[in-house]
């Protein structure tokens, strides 16, 4: 293994020579976290945590290790996630298993979980939850998880989302209260739900053509909201009105840029209903909340 090519020569036989040849070898390579990536791909080609990355400094690697570091090292050279080579991203301190099929969850969605959490919690009681494109079921299921009396609905339009997010409802011993629903917003709801929640798309068609490398790794349909990055809320807040009547809370995330238009778009639907727009932790507006009984 070389400095600049993990096909190399076998410079490279332990742990830590390892981390330092990917760290470079990544870092000519576009990757602005490349130190991070390496111990997070040499970790799992070692089925060890990251905290064994340290621990084992001076472990000897053998041919295999190197081998398999090597084919992760070029995939992700080519800007490939690293949620897609480990099959594995962490959500609300839970492991959720990933595939190109889903949307990789992202930290500021954590948002949406917790101000979900909040009201829930308020309202106590056995609740029924609808989360509005599932994706890797990383919402409904850590819904799930944190609500033991809760029931939640995850709809989707990919199957192959669909598979892994029951996969991961299973690996965290919430099957038995999550439903998965094949189709669009409307399948996904019912009466009598006190609460929905979704991630829909929200990048501009043309941003999409501007987004870093490793995003068109993931699925167009998580992703593409349109002209105006809209077009799912056109689609989801109507179909909430005439599905979920009586629905006491509604949590949308938003791009920050257009957390108004879609506050706007919810108005116009329910002109009597308290819509209040939520920062994240770095201080973007990032949840769009209606609050009260959605008639």
């Amino acid at each position: 293994m070389a400095s600049t090519s993990p096909g190399g020569p076998d410079g490279a036989r332990t742990v830590l020579d390892v981390v330092r040849l990917s760290t470079t070898y990544l870092a000519e390579h576009g990757s602005d976290s490349a130190r991070l990536d390496s111990e997070l791909l040499v970790a799992h080609a070692l089925g060890i945590e990251r905290l064994g990355v340290y621990l084992q400094y001076d472990r000897p690697l053998a041919d295999h290790d190197l081998d398999t570091i090597r084919t992760m090292l070029r995939r992700r050279g080519r800007g490939e996630p690293i949620a897609h080579l480990t099959g594995r991203r962490e959500f609300y301190g839970r492991g959720f298993r990933v595939t190109p099929a889903v949307l990789i969850p992202r930290p500021e969605t954590e948002t949406l979980v917790e101000r979900a959490l909040k009201v829930a919690r308020e309202q106590g009681g056995e609740l029924r939850i609808a989360d509005l494109g599932t994706g890797s079921g990383c919402l409904a299921c850590t819904l799930a998880a944190e609500l033991p009396g809760a029931t939640v609905i995850a709809s989707d339009l990919s199957a192959a989302a669909l598979a892994v997010a029951a996969e991961n409802a299973e690996a965290l011993g919430v099957a038995g209260r999550v439903l998965f629903v094949e189709g669009g917003w409307a399948e996904g709801l019912v009466a009598g739900l006190d609460l929905v929640v979704s991630n829909p798309p929200y990048v501009t068609s043309a941003e999409m053509e501007e987004l870093p490398r490793e995003v068109a790794f993931e699925p167009r349909l998580a992703l593409d909201g349109g002209a105006d990055g809209l077009d799912a809320y056109r689609g989801l807040l109507p179909a909430v009105a005439e599905r979920a009547a009586g629905v006491c809370w509604v949590g949308l995330e938003v791009d920050s840029r257009r957390a108004a238009a879609v506050a706007e778009l919810a108005r116009g639907i329910w002109p009597e209903a308290a819509i209040v727009i939520v920062a994240d932790l770095s201080r973007r507006p990032r949840v769009v909340e209606i609050r009260g009984e959605v008639r």
